[in-house]
């Protein structure tokens, strides 16, 4: 099941939604692994607005597993791309020839909703005409408070510094301007008193 329920925390750390069809001259759906079942579900609601929907999709871990489900709903554009860094000219594009009225659909991993909703935003889209939903990995894009070092899909608390070797504490402080958590030096007063490494949410 790629539906997980985050428990309660800070008031920093996001809070997902479920994709809803909204009125709108275009619609832009990005997605990485098992985020495309968000948008099958919403074909299910509205097969026509996905039909004019640009959709990125990045399958990451899932492999072609979901392609051609996306391919059968025919939507107007569908770009299948390795990685979101990839996939980063082609978006900033298509948010840069938006018109007004341009509804956002954001789904699958953290990481991937936070870093497509910076780059929305800053192309001026509201956060209104911007949708979450999280579908899938819980792994967490991370931010060395130390080194400013990011670490891609922790999965691990504490977790080490992919950047400086540091042990770090994964808090659910989130920095929305990064698009990341961050992390802090968890033996910084005692040097090498480690507690052992739990998976997140365990």
């Amino acid at each position: 099941m790629s539906i997980f329920k985050f428990p309660e925390s800070i008031t920093s750390r996001p809070v997902y939604g479920t994709l809803e069809p909204r009125k709108g001259p275009a619609h832009l759906m990005i997605a990485d692994a098992e985020g495309a079942e968000a948008i099958l579900d919403l074909a299910k609601q509205d097969a026509e607005l996905v039909a004019n929907a640009h959709i990125i999709y990045i399958p990451k871990g899932t492999g072609e597993t979901f392609v051609e489900k996306l391919q059968a709903l025919k939507p107007r554009q569908l770009h299948v791309s390795p990685s979101y860094e990839a996939s980063l000219q082609r978006l900033r594009k298509v948010l840069e020839d938006a018109h007004m009225g341009l509804q956002v659909y954001l789904t699958g991993t953290e990481g991937l909703m936070g870093q497509a909703q910076n780059e929305a935003m800053a192309a001026g889209i509201p956060h209104t005409s911007i949708q979450q939903e999280h579908r899938g990995s819980i792994a967490r894009r991370m931010q060395c408070v130390h080194c400013k070092g990011i670490t891609e899909d922790v999965m691990t608390d504490p977790f080490v510094c992919s950047h400086c070797g540091l042990n770090l504490f994964v808090r659910d402080h989130y920095s929305r301007r990064l698009a990341a958590f961050q992390g802090v030096c968890i033996d910084a007063e005692d040097p090498g008193n480690v507690p052992e490494s739990v998976e997140l949410y365990k």
